[in-house]
């Protein structure tokens, strides 16, 4: 699927195998198998054949004409757009994203599945701590 998008992207723009490979410095048989389905790349190589069609890399996955409506997850869980907006969201995003670049797929998938159990996980309320006699009578003295 992945690979039928990227042989046509690579035909819109009249490029041949080789001409990607002088672009990308990926193998020309690499990308033979990438187009035919043998292969499945990873998202390091979707970003550089993204780089030498001149496009953005999400055009690979979305054939519309128009631009998708970008959609940021703030921290907070409301949908606000700002989250990553600041300065200081910005490096954390750039960051995180090096990070998980570094990761090996197992590492990672694990790490998602943790975040999507936390963010599953109710919180219980907090009890209000009611105080002994003991604890009444050292609050009082303090």
């Amino acid at each position: 699927m992945i690979g039928d998008r990227l042989r046509i992207i690579r035909e819109q723009r009249k490029l041949s195998q080789g001409d990607v490979q002088k672009k990308t410095g990926l193998l020309r048989c690499y990308i033979s198998r990438v187009e035919n389905g043998h292969t499945v790349p990873a998202l390091a190589t979707l970003e550089k054949l993204a780089g030498a069609f001149g496009i953005p890399l999400y055009q690979i996955f979305y054939e519309d004409e128009q631009s998708p409506t970008s959609f940021v997850i703030a921290p907070d869980n409301t949908n606000r757009a700002d989250w990553g907006g600041s300065r200081k969201g910005a490096r954390l995003l750039h960051r995180l994203k090096i990070q998980l670049g570094k990761m090996d797929e197992r590492d990672r998938q694990l790490l998602i599945g943790f975040a999507h159990r936390t963010t599953l996980r109710k919180r219980k309320p907090r009890k209000s701590r009611k105080l002994r006699y003991s604890d009444k009578a050292t609050a009082c003295q303090i």
